[in-house]
């Protein structure tokens, strides 16, 4: 169950785990549905005014509901972004955004505090690894914003702190518990996944049944270039990688997602454009361009207008559907990591 505090966290207990501690604490089994609800409203034990008093106490005596305390809450004065930094109650912090689009809103959620994989762009691995989150903690991230904005978030995407893939089973978990219709309720479509590129968990997935939206961060389409940037692809070069993405794609019949962040002078040329059509033409996917983040201490530097456009230009004329993704939240730091790494600095002072 839940490590972030000695006591159990709630949202860790799916449907059935909870109608079994229900019933274990002496209450009729439709108790279960009865906290279950009240779990996902985000509330305390104290307003949940249809649940007995001694049931209500002896939960609050032996376990947590899994809402997240708020440490920072920054909100973007040019699109209404908003950046979480959430404590798990154990003194790590994980970081969420909420978006809000024409469809509605959207969640970026962190699956780990911190990050083993090394990627030389990503301010979520400068502060080191430190541990998996657990179901409940990734779902609590959802459920702690639900409740302070009073919304409700229709769009998920596990794209925050940590690679989803390096936490797999508790990942897997989280999906099955989001997409219950007695839960959250969001279905495959809407929930999305971002990989830096482990073939082995991506064929893995693919057997689940569960036909989420997957997004491989590719970066660059040479193979001594994206070891260097990336040390995943060391284990899994491009080959390896492409295949499995194939493979996801004829088992759910979903279109791969291949994010590309755009850097100057690094991996923004017209050589790279051209070989990146080489490996993905004829292949059910889209390329999402992505204007790199500067993040401090890491030289990288967004590519420029012109380089973006050209880019763009010669994927489209290969036959690659690429789209550029619009920047969010850019006043307040927006990608994952920043404020996390600076919690942990003040801390060390």
């Amino acid at each position: 169950m839940s490590m972030a505090t000695k006591s159990q966290n709630l949202l860790d207990y799916n449907k059935e785990e909870l109608e079994a501690l229900t019933t274990s604490l002496g209450q009729p089994r439709f108790r279960a549905a009865q906290l279950r609800g009240w779990l996902y409203r985000g509330v305390d034990f104290e307003e949940m005014t249809n649940l007995p008093e001694t049931f209500r106490k002896e939960l609050k005596e032996n376990y947590v509901t899994g809402r997240l305390r708020i440490r920072r809450r920054l909100t973007s004065a040019l699109d209404g972004t908003v950046k979480y930094l959430l404590s798990l109650g154990d003194g790590n912090f994980v970081e969420s955004v909420l978006m809000k689009y024409k469809y509605g809103y959207s969640a970026c959620v962190s699956t780990q505090v911190g990050c083993k994989m090394g990627c030389s762009f990503c301010a979520s691995t400068q502060a080191g690894f430190v541990r998996n989150l657990t179901a409940g903690e990734i779902l609590g991230q959802i459920i702690t914003m639900n409740t302070d904005l009073q919304i409700r978030i229709g769009h998920v995407v596990m794209m925050g702190i940590g690679e989803p893939l390096d936490n797999y089973e508790n990942v897997v978990r989280f999906i099955r518990m989001a997409r219950d219709t007695n839960g959250l309720g969001i279905s495959c479509r809407n929930l999305s996944l971002s990989t830096c590129g482990l073939a082995e968990q991506i064929i893995r997935l693919s057997e689940e049944g569960l036909p989420v939206t997957l997004s491989v961060s590719l970066h660059s389409p040479f193979n001594t270039q994206r070891s260097e940037m990336m040390p995943v692809n060391r284990k899994y070069p491009l080959d390896k990688l492409l295949d499995a993405c194939n493979i996801y794609t004829l088992n759910t019949g979903r279109r791969i997602t291949y994010e590309y962040a755009l850097i100057e002078g690094i991996n923004d040329s017209e050589a790279h454009a051209a070989r990146l059509v080489s490996l993905l033409k004829g292949k059910l996917c889209h390329v999402n361009l992505i204007p790199v983040n500067r993040v401090e201490g890491t030289g990288y530097e967004k590519a420029s207008k012109k380089n973006i456009l050209s880019f763009q230009k010669i994927l489209a004329a290969g036959g690659i559907n690429v789209t550029l993704r619009r920047t969010l939240g850019r006043d307040i730091e927006a990608a994952c990591g920043q404020l996390r790494r600076a919690e942990d600095e003040n801390r060390r002072q």
